[in-house]
């Protein structure tokens, strides 16, 4: 029993062992199980992640794809409807797009301007036009004045209209017509004479070639008729003078072989700081051409020389200083080929062309072989400020063999000059123009406007001229042609770039004797008040 019991006791303990042992592995085998449950699960969460991120990268590209491919498809069918739009437009030449053009047209200081492409050729209408109005109070110191009175109002003083422009860069040209003029000559019906006055017709007709340009400087090669620019005021444009007419010394210098339309050939040469110049000239435009007409009688036509060396030597931003002198030579005067005459006259009108009569005057001078003038000038400015001068000697030469009296005489001497000065009350300066050697006219910084704009330009100027035409007093070869003063109050109002206004006072005084061996006095006074409307492009 005991041995039965004992056998089963050892063989339940076996049992028991047997079965902790068996719990045991099992329970060791769940737990590895579990770990490697784990370790795949946490892989598969990073196979998810990375899965996830991959797939929103995917759709992030294929949405861009789209997108791209969408734009693509828009812009692919704007281009057809443009293409569409513009073969339509092809269909329909009326509204097509105009041709590329091979002309420009501009509008330079309100100059209607018409030029290639290239800008080598160009045509340009030109105009000014200076009507005056103004009248004089005149008095004659006797019964025995010449003349008497003056006749007060109006004069188109200048109305001129013309082409300029150039050719292949170098070739500038001019044809210019003034049909003004209404004082400047008697003209009328006589024989001869011109509608408008004895020096209306063709004020520039001339060509130019600038495409030399030696030591550094530029030339120009010129002929035909012109304005020439001798002494500086008739260097400065007539659209730009500080008063209505230039000074008495100059313009009775400039008569004689220089001036408005003449006929003349020579050169300038010019740099920023020096002007050299000299032309033959013949004469004015109007002047007689015949060798046989008897009314008018047929003159043979005149020939003469000017030259002129000026420059700027001392210039700033708001300063310059100019000098200069001129030289004119009459070499042959014309000459009256049915009376076998030679003269010359020097004479001017008192600075204002509202009537044509001149107050001084040396006559004609019989026998004249030749003249010459010499003359210096200077100028200077300070911002809008300016101050100019001239002077002149004027020598006639008196041996020419006509037969008429006086043979022989001596040599006639005159002189004259004139000092002007000019400021701007708004503020604007004068600049220098090389080319010519003188001074540009006031352009307003503000031009007058009732729209919100400004009030124009305003300068205000005076001057002093005085000329002699008296010689060897009290001998039978004098000339008693009189000694002219003139003070000159003016203000200008530029109102633009192209519009100006201008009103002169002039008092003067005029002491002449009735000849040269008389001392009778038949002198004069004046005053005048003149208004100048002026436009010009």
């Amino acid at each position: 029993m005991s041995r039965t019991r004992l056998a089963a006791t050892a063989i339940g303990l076996a049992g028991a062992l047997a079965a902790s042992q068996a719990q045991a592995q099992s329970t060791s085998s769940s737990e590895q199980e579990i770990a490697l449950l784990k370790q795949q699960l946490k892989m598969l969460e990073q196979k998810l992640d990375k899965l996830q991120s991959q797939t929103a990268a995917n759709t992030a590209a294929a949405a861009k794809t789209r997108a791209e491919a969408k734009a693509e498809a828009k812009a692919e069918a704007r281009s057809e409807a443009k293409a569409v739009v513009a073969n339509a437009n092809a269909a329909i030449p009326v509204k097509g797009p105009a041709p590329a053009s091979g002309v420009v047209v501009t509008m330079p200081n309100n100059r209607p301007t018409i030029c290639t492409a290239d800008q080598a050729n160009c045509v340009a209408i030109a105009s000014r036009l200076h009507w005056d109005v103004g009248g004089y109070d005149y008095r004659p110191n006797t019964a025995a004045t010449v003349p008497q009175k003056l006749d007060s109002g109006q004069n188109v003083r200048r109305a001129r209209i013309g082409l300029v422009g150039k050719f292949f860069n170098d070739w500038n040209f001019a044809l210019v017509y003034d049909f003004g003029g209404t004082s400047d000559g008697f003209g009328g019906a006589a024989a001869g004479s011109l509608p408008g006055g004895g020096v209306s017709g063709v004020e520039n007709a001339y060509l130019s070639y600038t495409g030399l340009k030696p030591f550094g400087g530029r030339m120009a090669v010129e002929a035909g008729i012109m304005d020439l620019p001798y002494t500086m005021d008739e260097a400065t444009s007539s659209n730009d003078i500080m008063f209505m007419e230039r000074a008495s010394p100059g313009v009775v210098a400039t008569n004689i072989a220089a001036g408005d339309f003449r006929s003349a050939a020579g050169a300038r040469w010019f740099n920023d700081q020096l002007w050299i110049g000299g032309y033959a000239t013949g004469p004015s435009t109007g002047a007689i051409h015949s060798a046989s007409s008897a009314t008018p009688a047929g003159t043979s036509e005149q020939y003469g020389a000017v030259a002129r060396v000026a420059g700027n030597p001392i210039s700033g931003k708001d300063y310059s200083v100019h000098i200069g002198a001129d030289a004119q030579w009459l070499i042959q005067p014309p000459r009256n080929l049915i009376a076998n005459t030679q003269t010359l006259t020097l004479s001017d009108r008192p600075e204002l062309r509202l009537d044509p009569t001149t107050l001084v005057s040396t006559g004609a001078m019989a026998n004249v072989s030749g003249a010459q003038v010499y003359s210096v000038e200077a100028a200077a400015t300070y911002g809008p400020f300016i101050v100019q001068g001239e002077y002149f000697w004027y020598n006639v030469d008196r041996t020419a063999n006509t037969g008429v009296p006086l043979v022989g005489a001596p040599s006639l001497k005159f002189q004259g000059g004139y000092a002007q000065a000019g400021y701007v009350l708004t503020g604007e300066g004068r600049t220098y123009n090389a080319s010519s050697a003188a001074y540009n006219g006031v352009k307003p910084a503000h031009p007058f406007s009732l729209d919100g704009g400004g009030w124009g330009a305003w300068e205000i100027a005076g001057r002093f001229s005085t000329i002699d035409l008296n010689d060897q007093l009290a001998t039978a070869n004098g000339i008693a042609g009189g000694r002219q003063n003139i003070y000159t109050l003016a203000l200008n109002w530029y109102v633009n770039g192209n519009v100006r206004f201008m009103l002169d006072y002039l008092h003067g005084t005029v002491s002449k004797q009735a000849s040269a061996v008389s001392t009778a006095d038949v002198g004069s006074k004046f005053d005048a008040v003149a208004l100048r409307t002026q436009f010009a492009f």
